[in-house]
């Protein structure tokens, strides 16, 4: 989920806290407690400060070893004893609890987006990408700010924020209905789908699909049950050229490889270079692949300049590999 939506989720985590009745008989360790759900609801997300080094090292470990089994452990421990450590008299197992269980729906509900997390490490590195909610999802972030007001304005936080996430449950289940329909419409449509990706949109009855058959891909769209294909792709394996080879090493595209399930790749020839491009299916947004990785390699087989990330223009991907 986006930032703004963990940190409204630590809020309500905290306001069900007070359904403990320790919690609830004590104050302070309300307020820490508060303050845990918050923090924890944030902490997995605090790698976000790789972005600063490049694009390549926030790829490849974004949602990635801060979400893993140990991680989660370690957030939990961390940050209720620096809380612990400024307010000592307080219960240092219901905050570490409240606070652990924070960091924890962070990661479960990360899972379910098209992004995903590597939420199994160390026992697998396989991404885990449910896709069928979105990474921001108006409709639970609205619920969530409601749920603040009706607390402000005097209503029991337990109770309310029991309500709230009995309804964000069944919205979940019904947004797993929703994709499941769609997996199987589309098998329906391609008996030899291998791979599906979903994406849903802002809107509720619409989606993105990245499929993934025995020769081709296939990109389109999901409209009230209906299914349109926008785009379709060869598959076609990676050549075993040096050009290749040498662009694999490259720290951009093999952070781009090391995450991306479904892409295609052009080779391009130009008067003192080779480009080689890399382009996820998964993401089309308004005619264009916004996430790509690209190496642009010179005849003397020496990488001059290589780029990763999401762009929204072919002017501005040409201007970021300039100055790299």
């Amino acid at each position: 989920m986006d930032t703004a939506t963990h940190i409204v989720m630590g809020v309500a985590l905290g306001g069900i806290a007070t359904l403990d009745p320790v919690v609830q008989s004590d104050p302070v360790l309300f307020h820490a407690v508060l303050v845990g759900t918050v923090a924890g609801s944030h902490a997995p997300d605090f790698d976000t400060i790789l972005k600063m080094k490049s694009n390549a090292v926030y790829i490849r470990n974004h949602r990635g070893a801060t979400h893993s089994i140990p991680a989660i452990l370690m957030w939990g421990i961390l940050i209720a004893g620096i809380i612990h450590a400024f307010v000592p008299q307080v219960n240092l197992f219901h905050l570490w609890a409240w606070t652990f269980l924070a960091v924890i729906i962070h990661v479960l509900v990360d899972i379910f987006n098209a992004y995903g997390t590597q939420a199994y490490r160390p026992f697998t590195d396989r991404w885990v990408a449910h896709g069928f909610i979105n990474t921001f999802d108006p409709y639970i972030f609205l619920l969530h700010i409601a749920g603040i007001i009706a607390w402000i304005l005097g209503a029991d936080p337990g109770y309310t924020w029991l309500i709230i996430y009995t309804v964000i449950l069944l919205y979940y289940i019904k947004r797993y209905l929703d994709k499941r329909e769609i997996v199987r419409k589309i098998n329906d449509y391609f008996p030899d789908t291998e791979k599906i990706a979903t994406s849903p949109t802002i809107k509720q009855n619409k989606w993105r699909v990245a499929i993934t058959a025995k020769d081709k891909f296939y990109v389109g769209t999901v409209e009230n049950g209906h299914i349109q294909i926008v785009d379709e792709f060869k598959k076609i394996p990676l050549p075993k050229t040096k050009i290749m080879e040498l662009a694999q090493k490259d720290a951009n595209i093999a952070a781009f490889l090391s995450f991306s399930p479904i892409y295609r790749w052009e080779i391009n020839d130009f008067d003192d270079f080779t480009e080689v491009r890399f382009i996820d299916l998964r993401y089309r947004s308004k005619g264009h692949y916004p996430f790509v990785a690209v190496v642009h390699i010179d005849d003397n087989m020496h990488i001059m300049s290589s780029y990763t990330g999401w762009i929204y223009s072919e002017q501005k991907l040409q201007n970021k590999l300039l100055f790299t």
